[in-house]
């Protein structure tokens, strides 16, 4: 069997700290931390669950961020 691989390290980050912040201010912050990814959803958006190592979601509502998840 193959090993698992090793995913790559992510920025040291609290996703918290993007609730309550603009959409776009908080992605281009988020950008500058080291995240290669970043998806911003509206509220109830139906996605895939896979876990992207690098990735930071936001669910935006009326331009703010009211959620913030890694992967």
């Amino acid at each position: 069997m193959a090993p698992i691989p090793t995913p790559p390290a992510q920025p040291d980050d609290a996703p918290e700290s993007y609730v309550g912040l603009d959409a776009a201010a908080a992605e281009q912050q988020a950008r500058e931390r080291g995240w290669s990814t970043v998806r911003a959803l509206p509220p109830g958006s139906i996605i895939t669950m896979e876990y992207m190592a690098g990735r930071l979601n936001f669910e935006v509502k009326d331009g703010s961020v009211i959620r913030c998840w890694k992967g």
